[in-house]
Order: C-alpha cells, then structure tokens, then sequence
C-alpha cells in the first residue's frame, strides 16, 4: 500500500447541496420562533456593533449589506443610528426575514448564491453567519464580489481554536484567523483579523474574531 498517498490525500470540500439547503433553511425557520435565543435585537452598546460601525464608516447615502441578517437585530441598530443609508437583509430562511423592521430591504438566498449585481453594495458585513455557509470560500468571494472597489467588509464569527466549546449543527465550521484572512486576500487589498469580546472593556476570551477587511 501506498502510505504517502493515502495519508497525503485532501479532504473533499464539503459541499451544500440542494438537501443540505433545504435542512438548514427549515433549521432557521424552525428557529425564527425562539426569541430567546435568536433574538429580534441586541443591545446596541456592544463592541461588536461599535467594531462594524467604526470599520464601515458614514453610512450616509451608503448602500449596505448585512449577510445572513436573520431577523436583523444588526441591521436594526445600523437603520436607527443611520437613517439615511439603505440597509439591505439577506437570509436563506423567509420566516427570519419576517422580522426584519421595516425600512430596511431584505431578499431571500444563500450566501453563496448573493441575488445582487457585482459592486452593487458600498461595504457588507457578515456577523455569526459564514459559520452556515458551508461554501465557505464562494460565500466569502460572493461577498466580495458585490461590494464595489474600495468598499469595506466586516466580519465576525468564532475561533475554530475553541471548537466544542458551543454545541453546533452538523454542516456550521469555525475558522482561524488566517483562514478567512487568506479568502478576503484573493479579492481585497488590505485585510485584517483580531480576536474580539462582547464588551470593549472585557479581555477576549478567544471566542470571537474579527476580520476587517478593504476591497
């Protein structure tokens, strides 16, 4: 037997097939009944909140998108604190988007399938959602690819480092910092990563990280 071979062998990339989409979009349908834990809204004094704020920049007459928006309790805070930017949602699941405020602008779809234009979005974030991807490299190139030349991108999602930490769906992935800044690389011109806290003035505990990123 050919040990090097077999042990040199790449994994096969998972893939979100047509069954997978359809478990995961009933999952959060299933889940837009829970206020508990998929809230409407978030306490807006939150660092992760302030980190996107601060990255994005005035959003005034800015067109952004919050990818996997759920119930958009982010989008929520972005619509009161800039009313004069256009805030759009995207969800796979439909029942989500049912809570979504009014005012802000919301579609149907899967992050690695973004039902817009290229360079049509000013900036985009993506907050605890590229976890659902499971295409992790086309959601991160989708996000990129409708965000204009110049436009910036945030995201925040967990630390594969403290994997089963939380319990988890079978399809959701946790990524290190280099892995998603080696994504954003392909399509951006400056992109960074550091780990975060709920709260500015609380140490991370390595749960959460940021990748900040300029196309």
């Amino acid at each position: 037997m050919n040990w090097k071979r077999l042990f040199s062998k790449k994994p096969e990339r998972a893939q979100l097939t047509p069954e997978l989409r359809a478990r995961i979009r009933s999952s959060f349908d299933e889940a837009s009944r829970d206020e508990e834990h998929f809230p409407s809204t978030i306490d807006p004094r939150i660092y992760h909140v302030k980190l996107i704020r601060q990255h994005l920049g005035d959003l005034r007459g800015k067109r952004v998108l919050d990818v996997g928006c759920g119930k958009g309790r982010f989008a929520r805070i972005f619509q009161e604190q800039e009313p004069a930017a256009e805030i759009w949602g995207l969800d796979i699941s439909e029942e989500m988007l049912r809570f979504v405020p009014a005012g802000i602008r919301t579609r149907a779809g899967s992050m690695t399938e973004l039902p817009f234009d290229d360079a049509f979005f000013d900036a985009a974030y993506a907050t605890e959602s590229i976890e659902h991807a499971v295409e992790i490299e086309k959601a991160v190139g989708e996000i990129c690819r409708v965000v204009k030349s110049g436009g910036r991108i945030a995201i925040i999602d967990k630390n594969a480092e403290q994997w089963g930490k939380l319990q988890t769906p079978e399809w959701e992935k946790w990524f290190t910092r280099r892995e998603l800044e080696r994504l954003l690389r392909r399509h951006c011109r400056e992109v960074s990563s550091r780990p975060i806290s709920y709260w500015e003035d609380v140490k991370p505990d390595g749960l959460f990280l940021a990748w900040l990123a300029v196309k």
